[in-house]
């Protein structure tokens, strides 16, 4: 066989196996879109749900995914970028090094059960943290470590050795050229692996039914002090999410409208995360242009 005709052949297999992919997608969307989107309505979005009668809403369990998330991204962030820096340019090649990366490979393996149990045991019983958001967010921020400090190293390794060279010969310091050449040149990457890292917690359920909880208090909208019982700013509070009331409502759900609810709560799900995604993508290109002044 000639070697342009195995390349053309090759070229098309992959492009016939990238376009499955997207008509997959698509239609994966599209059918939760179908479904759901004719049951959201601004009634739907901001009233609590309810248990035995029909015309409850996703209010709660969509405010208590943007905070969560909120939670989550301020323990993630510092700790993952922080662990991908250490990686990629202080650690020294050895035992500890190794092991370090040996570690944050199987911690990456564990299923998201284990990681809740693991919560259960610890955060919300040994801690005394109980069922809230808190607990949710440290689970969730042990799942997405891995993710995050590795996504990092990779990013900060990417970055071509001449723009590091260039740094010491003008004689900046180490945290210099991380923070003014390094880091601006691996934003895009850095961005990428966070908005992965949040759609896992966007969409996570087996965790955080057994740290976040399965239920949410009745929340004052009106009270935003973060040490009130009710208020929705306190993260010491229970807090059923977005993906655990879909979960919830197929599997015990006994109102009249049970189905639709979670069509209904499966769309906005989706919507969430697509909306997520392209804003962060668009904050990223911004902070990029304006760290590196380019156009």
């Amino acid at each position: 066989m000639k070697a342009k005709t195995a390349d053309k052949i090759a070229t098309s297999v992959i492009v016939v196996l990238a376009l499955f992919i997207v008509i997959l997608l698509l239609g994966l969307l599209g059918f939760i879109m179908y479904r759901g989107i004719g049951h959201i309505s601004w009634n739907f979005l901001t009233s609590a749900p309810q248990l035995l009668k029909g015309g409850g809403g996703i209010g709660p369990q969509l405010f208590n995914s943007v905070f969560l998330l909120v939670l989550t991204l301020l323990v993630t962030i510092p700790l993952g970028w922080g662990g991908g820096i250490y990686m990629a340019e202080y650690a020294k090649p050895g035992k500890i090094t190794s092991f370090i990366r040996l570690v944050v490979e199987v911690l990456s393996s564990f299923p998201s059960i284990v990681i809740g149990l693991f919560g259960l045991l610890l955060l919300v019983n040994q801690f005394g943290l109980g069922f809230s958001l808190i607990s949710g967010a440290l689970a969730l921020a042990i799942f997405n470590l891995p993710l995050m400090v590795r996504t990092t190293e990779q990013a900060f390794r990417a970055v071509p050795k001449e723009q590091k060279e260039a740094g010491l010969a003008l004689g900046l310091s180490k945290w210099k050229i991380i923070t003014s050449i390094l880091l601006p040149v691996a934003l895009p990457s850095l961005i990428t692996g966070t908005i992965l890292a949040s759609g896992r917690i966007f969409g996570e359920a087996a965790a955080l039914m057994f740290t976040a909880g399965m239920s949410s208090p009745p929340l004052d909208f009106t009270d935003w002090n973060p040490t009130s019982p009710r208020s929705p700013l306190n993260p010491f509070r229970p807090a059923e999410t977005l993906a655990v009331h879909i979960w919830k409502v197929n599997s015990e759900g006994i109102g009249p409208d049970s189905k639709e609810v979670a069509a209904g709560a499966s769309a906005v799900l989706v919507i969430l995360v697509l909306a997520f995604n392209l804003s962060a993508r668009w904050i990223g290109r911004v902070v990029f242009r304006r760290m590196t002044a380019s156009k």
